[in-house]
């Protein structure tokens, strides 16, 4: 991202110049990283907890938050489970609704088993 907060075109000529590559040379001037939020223990319920603030409204191991170290109460991205066949999502700045989606669909994969 620029100074003005303008997504900066990143479009490289070699598998060297890719955007994978440069995190690994700690090339990232341009790049923002975010987290997944880690949730806190709860006492009460003895397991692990993040608060959706009432969106999210059952237990799942699909449910995320998603952060900047810079600032982790500032909630980039929430998904939740709402019901057995239901989520919800919820996206600010810096994300668009195409990012924030593929993000989402992409915790899918690779969970199935958990439940």
């Amino acid at each position: 991202m620029t100074g003005d907060r303008e997504r900066v075109e990143i479009r490289p000529e070699s598998e060297h110049h890719s955007i994978l590559e440069r995190y690994k040379r700690g090339e990232t001037g341009n790049l923002l990283e975010l987290h997944n939020k880690t949730p806190v223990w709860n006492d009460e319920t003895q397991s692990y907890v993040l608060n959706f603030h009432g969106r999210v409204t059952q237990a799942s191991v699909k449910n995320f938050q998603i952060i900047h170290d810079n600032d982790p109460d500032y909630i980039v991205m929430q998904f939740g489970r709402v019901s057995e066949e239901i989520f919800t999502m919820d996206f600010k700045y810096p994300l668009c609704a195409l990012q924030a989606f593929a993000i989402a669909l992409s915790s899918f994969d690779g969970k199935i088993a958990c439940e």
